[in-house]
């Protein structure tokens, strides 16, 4: 009887595998010509799919390619994604990215597994689909190409790591090895997120640059001391990452605004360090402190404006004040925290999209949790009247949530962006100060198209997962 539930088993697998197969003939993928994609780069018809990873797209060269950045108009759809999104979400998901089953789906990739892949969950799922394998190619002509100005400030594991083994990757010009921070907030020893971290990393507490009760940047001196006993001089290359991205992208902004002028970010943080299979450790390691800085801080002043009163004068000189706050938050359902007791917002504030709450920015974050195309964001900020020549400042409670808005358009190269430190805090303490409150209006929330569900790792559901 156990030799027979054996055979029965065995060929139930035979007959499973041969169905497997026969579903994986039915979503064989055509490829399409670098002659042919050159032709239709401009056919509404056509939608042109990146599916490399962020520092590609951004900007960065591929492997072997004269050019970095993606094929110009093209969107992103990282390959990697497949793993994390819902399921019962994908459709509407790709749909709200403009992905439909009327138009033609060219993806292309450098990574030939990743393409074939990214094609087959898609073929299988009834798009048409078609699979461009010259981009190398493609890169090293003379065809249409796109990259974000400041690419360079977002990096990826690969890039870390090759400068942390003394090598010199793209753009990296600096003598000394780049200097890693894991961000967040608290000491060495009672952080939850430095407990295991990136090999040779130093934990930076958010303490170091900023203190309460309003939470805005501390005085330069303070800041001065924290830096060199950090041993960050402004020459010195740092690379910042953290669990909840913006803790890094605050301290970005704080280490620009002192003067540091190499100061780059871990796109997807641990994470994608340890998907990269490169080596993590749970000691904690002091740096050695410095005398000197090397310069006055704060050495960039334009990227903060500090308090109320500036923010005002600002608006009365075309400033476009814009929240990165909940929509509850900009609606004045809910004050967003604990400390903070008034609701509302500063008078004249437009809706920059965020989160779900005061610790996230989950409208900014693709489903790998990676930083999302700042095209997609920009597209938003264009229904709410935000151009990049305008001079915007972004803020949100306390300045985190902000410094995640903040980097993409200096990533992109805006001219007069910067972060209103202050944000909503400082503003509530001072009951003279006019007020937006859409409590009681009908206005509705804008989409921030981008429902993927939870983040879940789970296996793809094509024949190439």
């Amino acid at each position: 009887m156990q030799n027979i539930g054996k055979k029965m088993k065995a060929k139930f697998a035979i007959l499973l595998l041969s169905v497997w197969l026969s579903g994986c003939d039915q979503t064989v993928v055509k490829d399409i010509s670098i002659d042919e994609l050159s032709k239709n780069l401009n056919n509404p018809d056509y939608l042109i799919i990146d599916t490399r990873p962020d520092s590609l797209f951004f900007g960065f060269k591929d492997k072997d390619a004269a050019r970095g950045g993606h094929i110009q108009g093209a969107m992103q759809f990282t390959t990697g994604w497949l793993d994390f999104i819902d399921e019962n979400k994908f459709t509407h998901f790709v749909e709200e990215k403009g992905i439909t089953k009327e138009k033609t789906l060219v993806f292309y990739d450098s990574n030939l597994d990743d393409l074939e892949r990214v094609t087959a969950e898609f073929a299988a799922k009834g798009y048409n689909v078609l699979a461009f394998k010259e981009f190398i190619k493609y890169a090293n002509a003379d065809y249409p190409m796109d990259k974000y100005l400041n690419y360079w400030m977002s990096v990826s594991p690969s890039w870390v790591n090759a400068a942390l083994n003394g090598e010199k990757p793209e753009s990296y010009t600096s003598e000394q090895k780049p200097v890693i921070f894991e961000v967040s907030w608290g000491d060495a020893e009672q952080s939850k997120s430095y407990s295991t971290h990136i090999k040779g990393a130093y934990h930076f507490n958010t303490d170091w640059i900023e203190n309460a009760p309003v939470w805005n940047l501390s005085e330069p001196d303070v800041i001065k001391h924290n830096l060199l006993k950090n041993g960050i001089h402004k020459d010195t290359p740092v690379v910042v990452y953290s669990e909840n991205q913006m803790a890094a992208l605050r301290v970005l902004w704080a280490l620009k605004w002192a003067g540091v002028e190499d100061v780059r970010f871990l796109n997807g943080g641990l994470n994608v360090w340890v998907d990269a299979e490169l080596p993590t450790e749970t000691v904690v390691n002091i740096p050695v402190p410095i005398a000197d800085f090397g310069t006055s801080i704060p050495a960039n002043p334009q990227v903060t404006i500090a308090m109320p009163a500036e923010a005002i004068q600002a608006q009365q000189a075309g400033l476009k004040l814009i929240s990165n706050r909940t929509w509850d938050e900009y609606t004045g359902k809910i004050t967003g925290y604990d400390y903070i007791p008034r609701k509302g917002e500063p008078a004249g504030a437009i809706w920059g999209f965020g989160g779900k709450n005061a610790n996230d920015m989950s409208d900014y974050y693709d489903p790998d949790g990676t930083l999302r195309n700042p095209e997609e964001i920009f597209a938003l900020w264009k229904t709410q009247g935000i151009e990049p020549s305008d001079h915007v400042a972004f803020y949100c409670g306390t300045g985190w949530r902000a410094s995640v808005s903040w980097f993409m358009t200096q990533m992109a190269g805006w001219e007069n962006s910067q972060i209103y430190d202050g944000g909503w805090n400082a503003w509530q303490m001072d009951p003279e100060l006019p007020v937006l409150n859409n409590v009681q209006s009908k206005i509705t929330k804008p989409s921030a198209l981008n429902d993927f569900g939870e983040i879940v790792k789970k296996p793809g559901q094509s024949c190439k997962s």
